[in-house]
């Protein structure tokens, strides 16, 4: 298969497979990633995607009600696929930090 045929197949797919194949192919990459960055003083001092003011609360509660990566990458087009993954990793590795800033911004 040439690469025009396998970007023809790949456009020909659903927005959830697309974000499927992104996050599967991600992690091979590795580039354009922001990285994840908690600063005192911005955002709340949250964990956010670095250099932006995208809370990784933020994410992790829109894909609990339903919100598709391939939404959040057409909402928020200054991300990468990259980004989400990091997202999601940091968001494995800290449940507690991410429920109690979800919990604290349902209150506000």
């Amino acid at each position: 298969m040439t690469l025009q045929e396998l970007e023809y197949e790949i456009l020909a797919l659903l927005p959830t497979e697309k974000a499927a194949i992104i996050q599967t192919l991600t992690p091979t990459i590795n580039i354009g990633a922001k990285g994840i960055t908690k600063t005192p003083g911005f955002c709340g001092g949250e964990a956010c995607i670095a250099g932006t003011r995208i809370a990784v609360w933020l994410l992790v509660e829109a894909r609990r009600i339903g919100i598709t990566e391939a939404q959040l990458l057409q909402d928020y087009p200054h991300i990468s696929a990259a980004d989400l993954v990091n997202t999601w990793v940091y968001a494995d590795a800290y449940p507690e930090e991410i429920e109690a800033a979800i919990r604290a911004n349902e209150a506000a």
